[in-house]
């Protein structure tokens, strides 16, 4: 049985109806400048270039924000109609974060996949490479480079295109870069804006996203590779390799970022 003071402090837990729809309100325009004007300006900006690491830091905050902010929008938007049947009320916005955690989770799941059935191909399909450890080497004139991660085993795929083009500081400098692919954990950030995408392939914005975030992580491992080999060397293996018709380095199951994305890495390096 309640007591007075019981339902005193009841009456005062109770949070003003207009206070609510205020809050749903400015919830969902903060979640819409996410989604929409905020990471468009951001993906036409020049500065990410020169600083990766603040760009990527601040695409992952854009994205955590953004569904924080929706989830947040449809509870309180459900308890301003429902405010008697607050479990009722909060079922959109729970549902909506179940939604995108199980894309979290079968994302995962496809891709580790994905990566085991790759790695047995690449057993069967190339040779290691006569001096350098986790390094496969796969029969193709044209110029390949990427790596596949997995723990301890991850490896690195050359081909003999590659080396057969590249003299030995600029393959010095492209396996500099997948290495940083490697031991920096670039799939894990990948793998994020990858589930993303899936959870929401009607939007937009998290395609941009996902290249976007792509286009960087080569840059940060770019910029790894500088600390190895001059700017000019890794600028022309890029050049070399991309001439080919291939991204210079990657995750083996990132999204392509196309010729215009080794134009920009070339350029932030002789600029």
């Amino acid at each position: 049985m309640l007591t007075g003071t019981d339902t005193a402090l009841a009456g005062a837990l109770v949070i003003p109806h207009a206070i609510v729809v205020a809050a749903a309100i400015a919830l969902g325009a903060i979640a819409l400048a996410l989604a929409w004007p905020v990471p468009v300006a951001l993906s036409r900006m020049s500065w990410p270039m020169r600083m990766p690491v603040i760009a990527l830091l601040l695409w992952q905050a854009i994205g955590l924000a953004g569904g924080l902010a929706m989830i947040g929008a449809l509870a309180l938007a459900g308890y301003a109609v429902l405010p008697q049947h607050p479990w009722l009320a909060l079922l959109p916005a729970g549902l909506f974060a179940v939604y995108l955690l199980s894309h979290l989770g079968v994302t995962i799941a496809q891709v580790t996949r994905q990566r085991r059935r790759h790695l047995a191909l690449l057993e069967l399909l190339t040779s290691p490479h006569p001096t350098r450890a986790r390094t496969r080497v796969i029969d193709d004139a044209v110029p390949v480079a990427y790596c596949l991660p997995k723990g301890t085993r991850s490896v690195t795929v050359l081909s003999q295109g590659l080396l057969d083009r590249l003299d030995a500081d600029e393959l010095v400098a492209v396996i500099a870069h997948e290495r940083a692919h490697v031991e920096q954990r670039h799939d894990l950030l990948l793998l994020a804006f990858r589930a993303w995408r899936h959870a929401l392939p009607w939007f937009p914005i998290a395609a941009r996203a996902e290249v976007e975030v792509a286009a960087l992580v080569e840059m940060l491992a770019d910029d790894h590779a500088r600390r190895e080999v001059r700017d000019e060397v890794l600028a022309r293996a890029i050049l070399q390799v991309g001439a080919g018709g291939v991204a210079a380095g990657g995750v083996a199951d990132q999204p392509v970022s196309g010729s215009t994305r080794v134009s920009d890495r070339f350029r932030r390096l002789t600029a």
